[in-house]
This record gives structure tokens, C-alpha cells and sequence, in this order.
């Protein structure tokens, strides 16, 4: 087995973090939900939910992979605004009758629960 095969076994940090688990949760039911909305928003609201969802979990890895704590925040920061975009991404997908409120109700709390996360880990970065 090479080095490079060994290094993908390794256990990361970020896995550790309450807020990347709960945000890798978050892109799950996205793109579940997203899966539903008509075809003629792939590269619309579809995109733009997968790629802001996505974007969460990304930035709270690579932050935590930065040498200096002032660069985490800084991800962490991209990461709130990420999941400023999709709470607006959902507003819109509801106004336009692709999800119930039903539908925005659910996604709004883990979206929220993210960003209380979020939020908990720049505070305790401040410390």
C-alpha cells in the first residue's frame, strides 16, 4: 500500500466537529429535496442549493486544516454565509411552489442547528 493510500485512511479533525456532521447532513436532505424540483431548474435553484449546501461542510474542512485559527474563522465565517443563502434559496423555492412549508420548515431547523454550530465553534476559536 502506497503513502498516499495510507493518508486516506487517516482519521481528519474536521470529522470530529459537531458542526461538519450536522452540515454533511444538511447537503444530504438538499439534494433529496432538490431531486423533486422540475428539470428546468438544474442549473437554477437545484444548482444553487447543492453548490451553497456543499459549501458548508467544505469550508468547515478546510478551515480546520489552516495552520492558524484566524483562518478557520475566516471558513467558518464563508460557511455562515452559505447557509444565509440557502435559508434565501428556500424562501424562493417556496414562493415558487418546489417545496411545501412543510418542506422549509424541516430544512430551516437543520439550517439553523448548522449555524448555532457554527456560530459555538467561532466563539470557542475566540477563547
Amino acid at each position: 500500500m502506497s503513502s498516499c493510500q495510507i493518508n486516506l485512511f487517516i482519521d481528519k479533525p474536521h470529522k470530529k466537529l459537531k458542526a461538519w456532521q450536522e452540515s454533511i447532513q444538511l447537503v444530504d436532505e438538499v439534494y433529496r429535496l432538490t431531486a423533486a424540483f422540475p428539470p428546468e431548474e438544474k442549473f437554477g435553484l437545484i444548482s444553487q442549493l447543492r453548490r451553497a449546501s456543499v459549501s458548508v461542510p467544505t469550508n468547515i474542512a478546510e478551515g480546520a486544516a489552516r495552520k492558524s485559527v484566524k483562518e478557520f474563522k475566516q471558513y467558518l465565517y464563508i460557511s455562515l454565509g452559505s447557509l444565509s443563502e440557502i435559508d434565501t434559496l428556500l424562501i424562493i423555492s417556496l414562493k415558487l411552489d418546489f417545496i411545501s412549508k412543510a418542506d422549509l420548515e424541516l430544512l430551516n431547523e437543520r439550517v439553523n442547528i448548522c449555524g448555532r454550530l457554527v456560530n459555538g465553534l467561532i466563539k470557542s476559536l475566540q477563547r
